[in-house]
């Protein structure tokens, strides 16, 4: 097999091979396409991310209010809802049904349609994530907060929640690489990420090895990132005992 990395030095345009693989005065070579291509992957990764971690931080946490059945229901009405239909379903309803329920929404590009549908997708998996590991703590620690007179409001920021995150950030490291790899279902509503790149520079030069194996590349140093700095993240959080209990608390 003949191998032809020079397709990444190729202008898109044109097609003819320059001098250097980084294009000049406007000029756009595939080398300069699929970079951006990865950076509109991370970008929608991150704030997706972000969504989900606000959001299923709230769920899981309303899934554990002792005395509130109704607002338990509410946060498993949530998590069943997102968890049970396929990201793809979600994306299309983002960018065809919601914009035409609120007409205001049709300004807004479809990358931000897709963070949204990505981030509230992934927030139900990390709801459910939160509410095991507030559950794995001791009851002891509830108490405790409310003996020193916290409210339940305080309770949950001061003193739950920052130990359930230390418990759950080994399957808060899988979910994290998952956003990156789900991002690709961003290519369906013409998203510019590097699936739709690949797509496309396949379909123009024929080399579909070469830029199939490179942006496999990319997406193996994202996830192999993400793994290092959630295995950090980890490593200086960790509270002796507890995790190595496996969150039982003992």
């Amino acid at each position: 097999m003949n191998w032809e990395w020079q397709v990444f030095c190729q202008d898109t345009i044109t097609m003819e091979v320059g001098t250097s693989c980084f294009g000049k005065g406007g000029d756009v070579t595939y080398l300069d396409w699929m970079l951006s291509a990865w950076g509109w992957t991370v970008s929608v990764s991150l704030l997706s991310l972000l969504i989900a971690l606000v959001v299923g931080a709230v769920v899981g946490t309303l899934r554990t209010l002792e005395g509130r059945p109704w607002v338990v229901r509410l946060g498993n009405a949530w998590v069943e809802l997102f968890r049970n239909i396929p990201l793809l379903v979600h994306i299309f309803v983002w960018y065809h049904v919601v914009p035409a329920i609120f007409p205001a929404m049709k300004s807004l590009p479809g990358f931000v349609l897709v963070v949204f549908a990505l981030g509230f997708f992934t927030s139900a998996r990390i709801a459910e994530q939160v509410r095991s590991g507030i559950q794995a703590l001791p009851r002891g620690q509830r108490y405790a907060g409310m003996a020193m007179g916290f409210s339940t409001f305080q309770t949950y920021r001061y003193v739950l929640l920052p130990m359930a995150f230390r418990i759950i950030i080994p399957p808060l490291t899988s979910e994290t690489m998952n956003v990156f790899k789900n991002s690709s279902v961003a290519f369906a509503v013409s998203v510019a990420e590097l699936t739709m790149f690949a797509m496309q520079a396949q379909e123009e030069t024929s080399r579909g090895v070469e830029v199939y194996l490179a942006v496999t590349a990319l997406y193996v140093i994202s996830a192999f990132a993400i793994n290092r700095i959630m295995a950090f993240i980890e490593k200086r959080s960790r509270v002796p005992g507890l995790i190595a209990a496996g969150g039982g608390g003992h």
